[in-house]
């Protein structure tokens, strides 16, 4: 127990150090649009720090992607995943849907998946879908077309469609692994809610309500490769919103979600800075319901988040899982070197045994930071 608060302790050492670094710029007020850049702009606003920084659509595709493999059961070497065979069983069960939906028959493919009826885990499939591939995948579409547009990329609507096909796709082939047979999951996220999320935020007011009511934005980690156990670390697709509770939005109601889910609230200074705190669950375990259906066990989590203009800076989970026990990650602009604005990782597992990872920002396109873990002994 000793060990533990002690790791805890150096743990916030360095955030309550990011809560008191210096303004990187002037906080400029709020606006869609970006002087010199053509059309509106609600989720990628070209910041050069903190999570805005990292934004790009290989971070996307290999957060997004391999994100399944954070829960406990699940292994985390991609090169030990069976591509080849999620691929074919993917794609058998997309261009078949008839033949997994009626397995267990229409009406439990619609209030597993599509309705939201019951509150039974082992039946509600349909939360993730909504969080996850319906608001998450849409946000993340209009998020990398405004990328698009802002890096002069022609056909931006098209590039970020492609993209986010790419990560949804690899998000379901690593789920399916080596499974060979029927599965409803990848009918319902790609038939009905990854095209419904991308109509959904084509519509400006849409995406300015979850922009500018909202306060929606990409808070994703920072995944890094560990050469010595050929392991992925600290990846996943994260979203956070707020709700202001007051006029001067000094305070508001809190959400963040990925395979964590906290709720609490956010407190905000005059020039940007805020900081969120919040408790909820976290995903622990893939299940099998049935020879179809999959569904996630659940623990305990609690986070604390440190962001400006909404841009994340530092966070530090608690979850009671396995191996990220404790998981702090300190975003670029905290700490520079030059002119290089890394971003660091490490966390903490149940044996108190720490995992620890760099990534670069500066570095255009590379989703990845290198890091190392000590290999447990037999």
């Amino acid at each position: 127990m000793r060990k533990t608060l002690l790791l805890l302790t150096l743990l916030l050492i360095p955030l309550q150090a990011a809560t008191q670094e210096a303004p990187l710029s002037p906080r400029v007020p709020w606006t869609d649009t970006i002087p010199g850049k053509e059309g509106t702009y609600y989720f990628y606003r070209g910041l050069d720090f903190g999570s805005q920084a990292l934004i790009s659509p290989t971070r996307l595709i290999l957060n997004g992607g391999f994100g399944i493999m954070q829960v406990e059961n699940r292994h985390n070497r991609p090169l030990d995943i069976m591509y080849g065979r999620g691929m074919r069983n993917v794609g058998k069960n997309l261009l078949n849907p008839g033949w997994s939906i009626g397995v267990n028959g229409f009406w439990d493919f619609l209030t597993r998946e599509v309705i939201p009826i019951s509150v039974n885990s082992g039946k509600a499939q349909y939360w993730p879908n909504y969080m996850n591939h319906l608001i998450g995948g849409g946000m993340s579409y209009r998020m990398m077309e405004e990328y698009y547009r802002f890096h002069e990329i022609p056909h931006s609507k098209w590039a970020a469609g492609a993209t986010i096909l790419a990560y949804h796709f690899l998000n379901e082939v690593v789920e399916n692994d080596v499974l060979d047979g029927p599965t409803t999951d990848p009918v319902a996220d790609f038939w009905l809610f990854n095209p419904a999320g991308v109509i959904l935020f084509s519509n400006d007011r849409i995406a300015r309500f979850f922009s500018e009511t909202l306060h929606m934005a990409d808070w994703s980690y920072q995944p890094v490769y560990i050469p010595n156990t050929q392991e992925l670390h600290n990846n996943g697709q994260n979203y956070a919103v707020k709700y202001h509770l007051n006029q001067e939005g000094s305070k508001s109601l809190f959400y963040h979600w990925g395979t964590h889910a906290e709720l609490g609230l956010s407190f905000t200074a005059r020039d940007g800075r805020c900081i969120s705190l919040g408790l909820g669950l976290v995903a622990k375990n893939l299940l099998e319901v049935d020879e179809i259906s999959k569904t996630l066990d659940l623990a305990v989590s609690g986070g604390l988040f440190y962001d400006r203009d909404n841009s994340l800076l530092a966070s530090l989970l608690y979850a009671k899982t396995k191996d990220y026990r404790y998981r702090l990650n300190l975003y670029p602009g905290l700490v520079k070197l030059g002119p290089l604005k890394p971003g660091f990782f490490m966390a903490l597992n149940q044996d108190h045994r720490i995992t620890y990872g760099v990534s670069f920002a500066c570095v255009p396109l590379l989703p990845i930071g290198i890091g190392g873990k000590p290999i447990a002994e037999n």
